[in-house]
Parts: structure tokens; C-alpha cells; sequence
């Protein structure tokens, strides 16, 4: 994945990025059962993906640490 989309993913909503990282999630269990038949034809392409699903999981926690600084905390 690009800077250019990971930028593009910091714009995305919460909603919006669970739903790109349930994408990623199946695909990656769609690589791995391609690799478990021998029919797949870029390994590289699971290291990626599971990469891209790390980099999704980071932004969503940066936003919910965001949100959790930005309202007031009751005492």
C-alpha cells in the first residue's frame, strides 16, 4: 500500500474502514486457502495483505485514541 492510500484511509470513517479491513480479512483467508491447495500464485501477496490489514487496524486505533482525548472526561 502507497502513502497516497494509506492518506486516503486516514480520511475514511470508522464504519468505513472496519468494513475495508473485513475485505482484506477474507481475502486473506481466500490467499491462504489458495496457498493450502497449492494454487497460489503471489505468496507475497498474503505478507501484503496482512500488512494492510495492521496498517487499518492502526488508523481505527488512532482515531478511537483521538476521540477518547478530545471529549471530556468525567471525574
Amino acid at each position: 500500500m502507497k502513502t497516497k492510500d494509506i492518506q486516503g484511509l486516514r480520511e475514511l470513517t470508522t464504519e468505513d474502514l472496519n468494513k475495508k479491513e473485513l475485505e482484506l480479512r477474507e481475502e486473506l483467508f481466500n490467499l491462504q486457502m489458495q496457498r493450502g491447495t497449492r494454487q497460489l500464485e503471489n505468496p507475497k501477496r498474503i505478507s501484503s495483505v496482512k500488512k494492510d490489514v495492521a496498517r487499518i487496524q492502526t488508523i481505527i486505533r488512532e482515531k478511537s485514541n483521538q476521540a477518547a482525548q478530545a471529549s471530556p472526561s468525567e471525574g
